[in-house]
Formats: C-alpha cells, structure tokens, sequence
C-alpha cells in the first residue's frame, strides 16, 4: 500500500519517516519531492585502463558546487540535499520528476529503498539530450514514494550504504562473488 500525502505528514510529524531538510511544501499527493545536493561524482576516465571494471575501486573526481554542467551523453553521480530515515515497516522508491525527464536528463538510483536505510540518496543523473544540462543545488530533482509492508522485516537494510552522506560512488567492488 503506498501512502498518500496525508499519511506521509502524519508519519513524518511522529518521526516514523525523518526527512532532514524537511519542507512540508514539497509533499505531492503520494510522494514527497527530494532536491538536489550539492556534491557531485564523476568517474576518472583517464585512470581506467579503457573499460570500466566492476570488481575494482572507481576512482572519482569529487565537486563541490552549487551548480554542475553534464554534457550530452554524460553521467554523473549526485546526492540529495534531504537525509532520510525510514523504519522496518516501509520501503521506498525513487523516480525522477517527470518534468526533469522530459528535458533529457534521466534520474536514477537504483529506485529501490529498502527498510531500515537511512542516509542521503545518491542519485545516478544521465544527460539522453544532445545539448548539456546545467543543474543547481535546492531544484526539486526526484520524488521518493512509501510503501507500507504488511509487518515489520526480519533482516531491515545494514547493507554498504547505510549512513551515507552526501554522493556516495558504488561499493560493487566489495561484491562477495
């Protein structure tokens, strides 16, 4: 069952869901707009040796700005400005606003929150236009969705990024084979 704006206040007001920065403006009818940050990650090219591998440490350049410029057919990582926590009982999901969408930059983070996370969400931000995309940091860029599971979960998220502030780049490297 997905929560309604109703139920999102009501559960942020108890402290059930934290959302940090909060700002009750940005409650939609069923989801809850997040914004953008203001760190950034961009993969260090020139250190690969030409293919990305999935089983070594990335090597990032990190930006800290108020405003980042992605160039056509360009990825970046970026972070929420809200920090969010929810308890053993919801699940979440990230989505890209759809008026973001529809200026080409797609929105991703995997989309999935499980139980028991807490942190910023690293956002996984791809320019699909042929012109470069300038984004700042406060622009509502994603919306974060609650669904309340039928009982609390056994095993709640104690994954790799619990607790992450900021842009976090991918731990798949520390991938048990």
């Amino acid at each position: 069952m997905f929560l309604p704006d109703h139920e999102i206040k009501k559960r942020i007001a108890s402290g059930e869901i934290k959302i940090s920065p909060y700002e009750e403006k940005n409650i939609q009818p069923a989801s809850l707009d997040l914004r953008l940050g203001s760190e950034f990650l961009r993969i260090e090219h020139h250190e690969t040796s030409g293919v990305i591998n999935l089983t070594e440490k990335p090597k990032y350049k990190r930006i800290k700005k108020d405003e980042v410029i992605i160039p056509p057919g360009h990825f970046v990582l970026g972070t929420t400005l809200e920090k969010i926590s929810i308890p053993d009982n919801i699940v979440a999901h990230i989505e890209g606003r759809s008026s973001i969408g529809r200026r080409g930059l797609f929105i991703q983070n995997a989309g999935w929150v499980d139980p028991g996370f807490n942190g910023n969400i690293t956002l996984e931000l791809y320019n699909a236009d042929s012109l470069p995309i300038k984004l700042q940091s406060g622009t509502r860029i994603c919306q974060i969705v609650f669904g309340l599971m039928s009982s609390r979960s056994e095993n709640p998220y104690r994954g790799k990024y619990l607790g992450q502030e900021g842009v976090t780049g991918s731990k798949s490297y520390l991938d048990k084979k």
